[in-house]
């Protein structure tokens, strides 16, 4: 019985690996992650920053032209949830954008943090939030999409 369970896992890790390792580009990026046809970094990076300011973010950070990075305020749930006394928190999104070999497309892909004394130099640090928190982003990187393709 044991065999059988060792080998039903095995199968499993190689096709979830294989599966990995074929997927395109285009539709690879992880949990919020969008594709942007026809575009350019300047034109995504203008879309972004307008996008993100309409919902309360700020910018924090550009790697021109391969990220950009925005903070918010966490309120009273992200003080709860990840602060301590006196130390308030800021969700900030990394948002890496990537080049599809061959194409004028880009993918956009997101990664969130928790944030203890934002742009406090030498004292900020990030804290990693798990995949879904990257998901709650999707629309919003619809929306920057739409406006950054010709």
């Amino acid at each position: 019985m044991r065999n059988i369970i060792r080998s039903v896992l095995a199968c499993a890790a190689v096709l979830v690996v294989s599966g990995c390792l074929v997927s395109p580009v285009s539709t690879s990026g992880g949990i919020g992650a969008v594709t942007v046809r026809n575009s350019n970094p300047n034109s995504i990076i203008a879309a972004l920053q307008n996008e993100f300011s309409q919902n309360g973010y700020t910018l924090f950070d550009s790697n021109y032209p391969d990220s950009v990075s925005f903070d918010k305020p966490a309120g009273t749930f992200g003080n709860a949830m990840w602060g301590s006394y006196g130390a308030p928190q800021s969700i900030r999104v990394n948002i890496s954008i990537v080049p599809i070999p061959g194409t004028t497309n880009y993918r956009l892909e997101p990664r969130v943090s928790s944030v203890t004394d934002a742009g406090e130099a030498g004292f900020d640090q990030e804290r990693p939030l798990m995949g879904l928190w990257n998901a709650e982003f999707g629309p919003l990187l619809k929306r920057a999409a739409s406006q950054a393709s010709f």
